[in-house]
């Protein structure tokens, strides 16, 4: 018997790391046609947005027992055997970073009537940042009768856990942490070419869904882990 059991601490990040973002904010304000190329300009050098991040502590414990099941004259019995169990806790610690790339941002992503102006963002992501296991805490329990976990069995019970928070995700709220803190960052930017703040919004594809969990973890993170 599997048991998952999760503890969350989560840490919004107040400074926001943005790579690759050469954008001077000092910069004079830009008016007229020209400031939407300007703005799409200044917000494709920003590659990455990450604007959350997420300590995850996770407690993972393994109960494997022994039983003897049967039935006898139409009666079933199941009885666990004596000095049969194994269990096994494994603290886990992980980190998990939301944010936005604008490498294929482009002037479909931005509509403008006016004075307003609409800025359709691409869809957040998430990558695990790092998973490790508090080998120092890893408690066992085995019956005389029983062998020791393997570096194997224990190794499946780490990636089951990381695949348990990587599935928790939809839940933990860091997708709309990610898009807050992106439009929280935009809109200053989007000043700076002329509009006003009421006349601004940041937003996302209509059809964007928060617990398709398959579109936005990055899947390159976790592998990266397994290696």
């Amino acid at each position: 018997m599997k048991r998952l059991v999760f503890a969350v601490v989560t840490t919004l990040m107040l400074a926001f790391s943005f790579e690759g973002c050469r954008h001077d904010a000092s910069q004079d304000r830009y008016t007229g046609v020209d400031s939407i190329p300007m703005l799409i300009m200044q917000i494709k050098q920003c590659a990455r947005l990450y604007t959350t991040e997420y300590k995850i502590h996770k407690i993972v414990t393994y109960d494997d027992e022994l039983r003897l099941r049967g039935s006898i004259f139409d009666h079933v019995f199941d009885l666990p055997l004596p000095l049969g169990d194994r269990k096994v806790v494994i603290p886990m610690d992980a980190t998990l970073k939301g944010y936005i790339d604008f490498e294929g941002f482009s002037s479909k992503n931005v509509w403008r009537q006016g004075s307003h102006i609409t800025i359709v963002l691409p869809d957040p992501k998430v990558m695990l940042t790092s998973s490790k296991v508090d080998q120092k805490h890893i408690k066992e329990y085995v019956s005389l009768t029983r062998a020791h976990f393997s570096d194997k069995e224990l190794a499946s019970y780490e990636a089951e856990g990381r695949e348990a928070i990587i599935a928790s995700i939809p839940q933990l709220g860091i997708i709309e942490s990610a898009r807050e803190g992106a439009a929280r960052l935009l809109i200053p930017l989007v000043e700076q070419m002329g509009f006003e703040e009421e006349n601004i919004r940041v937003i996302f594809r209509e059809d964007f869904d928060p617990g398709n969990l398959k579109e936005l973890f990055d899947q390159n993170s976790i592998e990266r882990h397994e290696q």
